[in-house]
């Protein structure tokens, strides 16, 4: 319709995809642009990179969420940068304009600039990422088994050390997840001597889970080292070249595998959006989200730096995206029926607390329950199953709901860890 505004939305996140199912309700023509063709859960990443799960269980078709709303269009396509004086957004496969847009774009890994960690280790952002680590550990154990004798014993330890380098949840729950991987392989690697087979954890701080209380951060960190992983804090990485890592001390730990868990920054071409950005590429934001010094640009999640009222940025995490879809779903609705940028409604966080899992029946949370009046905090299998039914609702579609929970349940009593087949030569 020639009176409808265009809103597009570029990425197909947790909340570029919530904002257009929410503007899909209304009078205006979307457009939600992504260069992949699906929603991906990314906090459920780390479980196909030890192969719990399978691909297509954590990503759903993008335009299947819209197949109703004919007011939605999907534009598959890598963003490069924002026009704002033409009011155009610059993509690969051409220029779309736009009458509000709004930047949704997610974060990628942060390595702070060590270039020699970026060549050679696993990040932990992409669908593609988890499927080459999965299939690289599996291979370093193919490797290793083939490498028996005494004079090998030096390269054979390189391919069963595992070095996970942040304390964060991804970290946390990347270490749990491998030493139970290992579990498995155990009863399958018979060439194996499986007391030479290390999993490493380093954080560059004092404490691990920062989001949640010390009692908790020590909880995960007794777990961890019960099932047998080497938990490092205040020990930061200097340079890795893909067959040593090198931390700050100086000591050198020998290894094939570091995956990279230790931070979060911006897309690239965000900083070619008109805005100002901050150290880790995020575009600075006011409290109605729009991007500093325009009218009708927008920015939420990982590539938006939202610091009103708090002493740091809003997190990195799914339910801060959300809520500010909403918000913005609300002041791009109030720009068109005439209000003004100063008359927008102002972002208000609310925080939901925080969990992560450490392995089979092992997580800890941390948050308001609103309901009830109070905090709950809680660590082993109550957390766990806390955990699973936040993420389990989470879920894009119902055949992912039924499959993830049944294969939770498998794992849990079991063990079983089916998706380790793997597509790549083995060099």
């Amino acid at each position: 319709m020639a009176d409808q505004k265009h809103v597009v939305i570029v990425g197909a996140g947790f909340g570029g995809v919530h904002l257009a199912k929410e503007l899909a309700k209304e009078n205006v023509q979307i457009t939600l642009v992504d260069r992949h063709n699906y929603h991906l859960f990314q906090p459920l990443l780390y479980q196909v990179s030890t192969a719990v799960l399978s691909a297509s269980e954590i990503a759903y078709p993008t335009r299947a969420f819209f197949r109703n709303n004919n007011n939605v269009n999907f534009f598959m396509a890598k963003a490069t940068g924002v026009d704002q004086g033409r009011r155009v957004l610059l993509t690969d496969h051409g220029e779309i304009s736009y009458d509000y847009l709004v930047l949704a774009a997610g974060g990628t890994t942060n390595f702070f600039g060590n270039e020699s960690v970026a060549r050679n280790s696993y990040g932990m952002k992409t669908l593609q990422e988890a499927i080459a680590l999965r299939g690289h550990i599996v291979h370093e154990f193919e490797r290793a088994s083939k490498k028996t004798d005494p004079s090998h014993t030096e390269e054979r330890l390189r391919h069963l050390n595992f070095v996970i380098v942040g304390g964060g949840a991804t970290g946390i729950e990347m270490a749990g997840a491998i030493v139970e991987l290992i579990d498995v392989f155990k009863k399958e690697f018979h060439t194996i001597d499986f007391s030479e087979v290390h999993v490493t954890l380093l954080e560059a701080m004092g404490s691990v889970l920062p989001m949640v209380p010390p009692d908790l951060q020590q909880h995960t960190i007794d777990v961890l080292r019960k099932k047998g992983v080497d938990v490092r804090l205040n020990t930061a990485v200097t340079a890795y070249d893909g067959n040593d890592l090198v931390l700050k001390d100086g000591e050198i730990i020998p290894t094939k595998t570091v995956i990279w868990a230790a931070g979060v920054r911006a897309q690239d071409f965000i900083k070619d959006c008109g805005g100002e950005v901050d150290r880790a590429g995020r575009v600075i934001v006011e409290e109605n989200l729009l991007v500093k010094g325009s009218d009708c640009v927008f920015a939420i999640g990982d590539c938006a730096n939202f610091q009103h009222g708090t002493e740091r940025p809003l997190p990195t995490v799914a339910p801060v995206a959300t809520q500010e879809a909403m918000q913005v779903k609300t002041n791009i609705m109030a720009l068109i029926a005439g209000k003004t940028p100063d008359q927008l409604g102002k972002f208000v966080y609310h925080d939901l607390g925080a969990m992560a899992t450490i392995g089979r029946g092992e997580a800890v949370m941390n948050g308001p329950m609103p309901v009830l009046g109070f905090n709950i905090k809680a660590s082993g299998f109550f957390a766990w199953f806390a955990w699973m039914l936040v993420h389990l609702i989470r879920l894009a579609g119902r055949y992912a709901d039924f499959t993830v929970s049944v294969k939770w349940i498998w794992n849990f009593f079991f063990g079983t860890r089916l998706a380790r087949i793997i597509h790549s030569k083995l060099e």
